[in-house]
């Protein structure tokens, strides 16, 4: 009996990794089902705000739905184009970035062809003692076979997760209530719905407030590109938008690459860095100033945490993985805000010193007039 408590914990370790194995070789059936949970969490609110004014949820379901359909479909259809266009052009993009730093990379070529030579020098004097090797070259599967793979995985991705979304938000307070029924106990039902409340709550706040803050960072960067004379600026202000939901990497890899299509572009190398400087300079004041004043104190969340989480994501399920690990830690602080044996990690995983037994009252439909109805 003393060594049940290892047992259990045991246990609890081998089902945890067993989770994780299971979402990373079952990364294309889960990814569309949480995309499609997120999205309903984030239009939420409105739904909600729209039922309060009369309209039912299946008809806000499905126009909130077809809204954001309409705007991915106009977000993709406005840049497809240039996107084309522009990787047609890359091998000449990146002869003219070579031309324009050839005084930086001078010293990396001197140290590549010592290299090879050195490798030719071990070649020659081995020559006598190896024996021809017959190479074997796998072919690789051509561009256009590549897009269309790619472009049909996203579609049946991005399908399903409008799908479920629509269903979610018609559904209304369903889930609530079944939820409800499924606990035994008068506390667990309270408990299960404060729960669920916060998360959606809280979730559904940041998603939103994240993605107003992103859209207005895409809108600045694009009338500053394009102040500067970048053709397309546009593009760059959808690509900042998009980027920006990936923490640390976002912006830097948006710098970089703004900063190689703007020394293609401009004639002067100083007049071209000015793009990137503008670049971080934009994505430092909404990530240090405008992003922890609307996100507010009950959402911060440990920067360590946060990056931690983002690369263990985006390792487990490449860039669609680092793109969903914050509103993931988002989820797990407030389930651990909730029950008590998890209130050391939940106070862990926050940005600043939280007391946990703070609690805000959840929204919408009051928790014991949910039970009410689910237990009649």
């Amino acid at each position: 009996m003393d060594d049940l408590p290892s047992i259990r914990r045991s246990l609890q370790v081998l089902v945890l990794i067993a989770l994780f194995v299971t979402a990373y070789f079952a990364r294309d059936l889960i990814l569309p089902i949480v995309l499609g949970f997120l999205l309903a969490l984030t239009l939420s609110p409105v739904s909600r705000g729209l039922y309060r004014a009369g309209v039912p949820h299946a008809a806000s379901g499905f126009v909130l739905i077809s809204a954001t359909a309409v705007l991915i479909l106009g977000i993709i259809g406005g840049s497809a184009g240039t996107v084309a266009l522009w990787s047609d052009e890359i091998p000449k993009m990146g002869v003219e970035i070579q031309q324009k730093l050839r005084g930086m990379s001078d010293a990396v070529e001197e140290v590549r062809a010592a290299t090879a030579e050195v490798e030719k020098i071990g070649k020659e004097g081995n020559g006598a003692e190896t024996q021809e090797v017959q190479e074997v070259v796998v072919k690789a599967p051509t561009l256009l076979s590549s897009a269309f793979d790619t472009a049909t995985q996203f579609g049946a991705t991005l399908a399903v997760t409008l799908i479920l979304a629509l269903f979610l938000l018609s559904s209304g307070q369903l889930f609530y209530l079944k939820l409800v029924q499924a606990m035994p106990t008068m506390a667990e039902k309270k408990r299960a719905l404060s729960t669920v409340y916060d998360v959606e709550r809280r979730v559904s706040r940041y998603l939103l407030t994240i993605t107003i803050i992103n859209a207005g960072l895409g809108f600045a960067i694009g009338l500053y590109l394009a102040a500067l004379g970048l053709p397309n600026a546009y593009i760059w202000g959808i690509a900042a938008f998009l980027l920006n939901f990936l923490p640390y990497l976002g912006g830097f890899i948006g710098a970089v690459l703004v900063g190689a299509f703007s020394i293609v572009t401009f004639d002067s190398l100083g007049y071209a860095l000015l793009a990137p400087l503008g670049y971080q300079i934009l994505t430092g004041i909404e990530g240090q100033l405008i992003t922890p004043w609307l996100v507010g104190r009950r959402l911060r969340l440990n920067t360590v945490a946060v990056f931690l989480t983002v690369v263990f994501w985006g390792w487990l399920w490449g860039i669609p993985g680092a793109l969903v690990a914050v509103p993931f830690l988002v989820v797990f602080k407030v389930v651990c805000e909730n029950f008590e044996a998890l209130h050391t990690i939940g106070n862990f995983l926050s940005g600043e010193v939280v007391n946990p037994e703070e609690s805000e009252e959840p929204h919408g439909l009051d928790a014991d007039d949910a039970v009410q109805r689910a237990d009649v």
